[in-house]
């Protein structure tokens, strides 16, 4: 007789059931898909044997994360053991929803796992009826505990997601691709619109861009005179050409039109060379993002046709476990299928012909180029998604490596060899890194500095107020000790004017001593002059 238990993992935790009279349930299926929707038949066939809730939404996190990948997590190993009848008469099957966690547990803990069939259609009616068979769990509960987890898991799959600055590099390249479409079709609506009034301009100014911005400034073709020669040569960049279109505009065969439709034609203009003028920031930011994502690519075969290969290929890190041969044809899918179907030629290249170097090549040596290109852009590829410290270094010899296989088909000079040039460049990668490193680390510091800086000046500010109050009142004691040292120094100096002979006769170490004294003797309260003067006297006697 076979025992069957169903491990159903849910948001709030492990489940455990036991499923009664499993060979009959096998043999009626169809009754079996009916009942279930019924909650008292299906607690008749299914019953809770354990169930271990989580702790914490960290806990279950990590428990679905484990699950996900297939490994069986140290809760998922314990909770089994506890629970699951030890090897007896009755033979006992877990039945799980995924084979990977199937395979898994059947490794780790040696049991006898089924899934699909009967199992699929218990799964289903546990998960349709789970928070019934649980007690003390509701509806609502379960759904709470379902959502949390759910955010929770996209955050952290987000959060570790490797190709996420992959990402921008695919919308900007994509966006830009629109632009140039959606910039031609506005440009021609111009060049028709506009032209009913000055059809003249078009032979003259054949650049889309160009011509919206002379059909802006222009507006009514009679309004041109001598004085607008200089904003004309602003635009068109030439002189020739300026004057070229100032005398079309007097010989014009085209129709009158009115303000109305004039105020019209130039608000449109004005919307292309907007995005026009938008279509190069945005180029320049692809180039910027292409220089810190995949500089070594960037600089082997160019910032946006690199782009067109990352986005074609999904990511960074898919391109680089693409073989050379697949980034080679990559774009040029259609024609290689509909090549194999009619046992035609393959196709020698795809995204990669818009690269300079096939260009320059001759007929003859362009598949040979393709595929030499094709296989340093896999090596650039390779390095730009797994090296720690980005450098276009190895772009750099790369190209080199290109430019001179090129010349070797054109003049037949032997080029350097592979080992010899990725030992080169070795040695120059790791200056290199070690320079960003450096520069890195002393940005990280001046970082910190300033960091520091500011949090002393916020407490110094607190204590700004009780400062200023103590040095006022030091201040104002430094006025008061300035001015008892005057007064003393004037009382002493009122008696010696009067006895100047006498004084004449004393030495000067006396008057040094007396001043030292005198600053000594600082004294808070003012002393009387009579004293003063008494002692002196008697300091006179003594000395007669």
């Amino acid at each position: 007789m076979v025992l069957l238990h169903v491990l159903f993992e849910h948001a709030a935790g492990y489940a455990l059931f036991a499923v009664k009279e499993v060979e009959e349930i096998g043999m009626l299926l169809p009754q079996v898909e009916a009942s279930v929707l019924s909650i008292g038949k299906f607690n008749s066939m299914v019953s809770l044997a354990a169930f271990f809730p989580f702790k914490s939404a960290q806990t279950a996190l990590e428990n679905i994360n484990a699950i996900s990948e297939g490994v069986v997590h140290a809760d998922l190993k314990l909770f089994l053991e506890t629970n699951l009848p030890q090897a007896g008469k009755k033979k006992s099957v877990l039945g799980v929803s995924d084979a990977k966690i199937g395979a898994a547990l059947q490794e780790e803990l040696g049991l006898s796992i089924q899934t699909g069939g009967v199992v699929a259609e218990i799964f289903r009616g546990v998960r349709l009826h789970f928070h019934s068979l649980v007690k003390g769990l509701t509806a609502q509960a379960a759904s709470k505990a379902q959502l949390g987890l759910g955010h929770s898991y996209s955050r952290a799959k987000v959060k570790f997601n490797v190709n996420r600055a992959d990402n921008m590099i695919i919308q900007s390249i994509a966006l830009l691709d629109q632009l140039d479409k959606d910039i031609n079709t506005f440009s021609m609506r111009v060049r028709e619109w506009y032209g009913y009034h000055f059809p003249e301009l078009i032979k003259v100014v054949p650049e889309n861009s160009t011509y919206c911005r002379l059909a802006q400034l222009i507006g009514n073709r009679k309004e041109l005179s001598e004085e607008s020669l200089e904003s004309l040569e602003e635009v068109v960049m030439d002189s020739a050409k300026a004057q070229a279109i100032l005398d079309a505009s007097r010989s014009s065969m085209g129709m009158d039109i009115s303000p109305i439709d004039l105020i019209n034609i130039e608000r449109f203009s004005c919307r292309v060379v907007s995005l026009a003028a938008y279509r190069l920031e945005l180029q320049e930011y692809l180039r910027s993002k292409m220089s810190q994502v995949a500089p070594n690519l960037a600089t082997l075969i160019g910032e946006v046709v690199g782009a067109r290969l990352i986005s074609h290929a999904g990511s960074l890190t898919n391109l680089a476990k693409y073989p050379a041969s697949t980034v080679q044809i990559l774009g040029a899918e259609k024609a290689l299928f509909r090549a194999l179907k009619t046992r035609g030629n393959t196709p020698k290249y795809g995204l990669i012909f818009h690269s300079t170097f096939i260009g320059r090549a001759a007929a003859k040596n362009k598949g040979r180029i393709s595929r030499y290109l094709a296989n340093k852009c896999t090596i650039a590829s390779r390095i730009d998604c797994f090296s720690d410290v980005p450098t276009s270094v190895f772009g750099n010899k790369l190209r080199d490596q290109v430019e001179e296989r090129l010349s070797f088909y054109e003049t037949g000079e032997v080029p350097r060899k592979n080992v010899d040039v990725m030992k080169e460049a070795v040695k120059e990668a790791v200056d290199v890194a070690a320079e960003i490193k450096r520069k890195l680390d002393k940005k990280e510091k001046k970082r910190k500095k300033r960091e520091k800086k500011l949090k002393d000046v916020e407490a110094n500010g607190e204590t700004n107020g009780e400062a200023e109050e103590n040095g006022d009142a030091e201040a104002s004691v430094v006025k008061k000790k300035k001015k008892k040292k005057q007064e003393e120094v004037q009382a002493e100096e009122t008696p010696a004017a009067e006895d100047g002979a006498e004084e004449a006769e004393a030495p000067a170490k006396k008057k040094k001593k007396r001043k030292s004294e005198a600053m000594e003797t600082e004294v808070v309260e003012e002393t009387p002059e009579t004293p003063v003067l008494k002692k002196k006297k008697k300091k006179k006697e003594s000395a007669d």
